[in-house]
């Protein structure tokens, strides 16, 4: 059983997804409290991440990529994004300034933009994209749908503690994770890259 493919899937999407990150945008916009809005946010990353695991590959035959093609490019999105953690910040890739402004103004936050694009943003869509193209087998198949039910259980448990775990870590605790999460990243990116650099030029392998 190939362990190794497990916990990269689990840790890659963890990272992109960096759940404790966003745990002040969700205080900021959402009711003391609120279970309802913790459960649909919940839910709707859940389902968000399931068809692209389960789509990824039509969409791309849809638009005539090749997946050594998206490695390259989903590869430096994520190592953006990962560099955008390490020095704590939230990548306009999730989430701009000019969105935050608008949050007020939303009846709904629980899945825009919490859900979408907050947690998952075109990094997490593009990880679990890759992910489901790696899995070749039955158990790393298995492994990738562990993988997403397994983070959407986490958001769930942080996005209900969340007042006391901003209040137990504090912003620079917070930071300080989102940066270990970021490194994670970075080095996941790097190695997609090279997958797909080594698969457009195979003449590279030596």
């Amino acid at each position: 059983m190939d362990w190794s493919f497990a916990v990269t899937a689990l840790m890659s999407l963890l990272a992109i997804l960096n759940p404790l990150g966003a745990l002040p945008i969700y205080l900021a916009v959402a009711p003391e409290g609120s279970t309802k809005i913790v459960r649909q946010t919940s839910l709707a990353v859940l389902v968000t991440l399931l068809v692209f695991a389960l789509l990824g590959h039509g969409i791309l035959l849809f638009f005539g990529i090749t997946l050594p093609a998206f490695r390259v490019a989903g590869g430096i999105l994520l190592l953006l994004m990962g560099i955008s953690m390490l020095h704590g910040d939230i990548s306009r890739v999730k989430h701009t300034p000019e969105e935050a402004r608008e949050l007020p103004d939303r009846a709904s936050t629980s899945i825009v933009p919490l859900a979408i694009p907050i947690l998952v943003g075109p990094g997490s869509i593009t990880t679990v994209i890759l992910l489901a193209q790696d899995a070749t087998t039955w158990f790393r198949r298995i492994s990738v749908l562990v993988a997403i039910l397994l983070s959407t259980v986490l958001i769930y448990a942080l996005l209900r503690g969340a007042a006391r775990l901003h209040k137990l870590l504090g912003r620079t605790g917070i930071n300080i994770f989102s940066r270990v999460m970021g490194l994670i990243l970075a080095s996941v990116a790097v190695q997609f890259m090279a997958d797909g650099v080594l698969e457009l030029l195979p003449g590279l392998k030596g």
